[in-house]
């Protein structure tokens, strides 16, 4: 791992590590070897996902080559995903690196949402959906007709 001067979250453990293994339960709408794709309990725009490494490391700085080209890929495809299935006017896309740019857990993390019926995302107080809820957004972006946002 690449020494990184950042100062980062202080999370042991890794709420994400503890979802991709099942520890926790949350929804995981897609894994690949490289990445995986979470359906976020805070929905804080329209069909809220977080694109993730199935390897536990905190910043991009630390990613490999072919897991930067997994993750942007997947991010992509995700932004796709969510225009057909919710046909939002923007997407947001946002990433973290450090406690300064506000990095709540430390794994790499991008996210990936719909814009909010008055534009943009809410970063704010939002309310905390169940597992069914975030369950009926994976389906939805998966529908029989849509491409696989995970690509092996």
């Amino acid at each position: 791992m690449t020494e990184t001067s950042l100062e980062l979250p202080d999370d042991d453990p890794c709420a994400f590590c503890d979802y991709l293994t099942g520890r926790r339960p949350f929804t995981v709408l897609c894994r690949t070897d490289l990445i995986a794709v979470l359906v976020t309990r805070d929905q804080r725009g329209i069909g809220h996902l977080l694109i993730i490494p199935t390897r536990h490391y905190p910043t991009l700085l630390e990613a490999t080559p072919q897991e930067r080209h997994a993750l942007i890929d997947t991010v992509a495809a995700a932004a796709a995903a969510i225009d057909d299935a919710y046909e939002r006017p923007g997407i947001a896309v946002w990433q973290n690196n450090g406690t300064a740019a506000h990095q709540a857990i430390a794994h790499l993390h991008f996210h990936v949402a719909g814009t909010l019926p008055g534009g943009g995302t809410d970063f704010g107080e939002v309310p905390e959906l169940t597992l069914e809820q975030t369950d009926q957004i994976a389906r939805h972006l998966t529908g029989p007709t849509r491409p696989p946002i995970c690509q092996p």
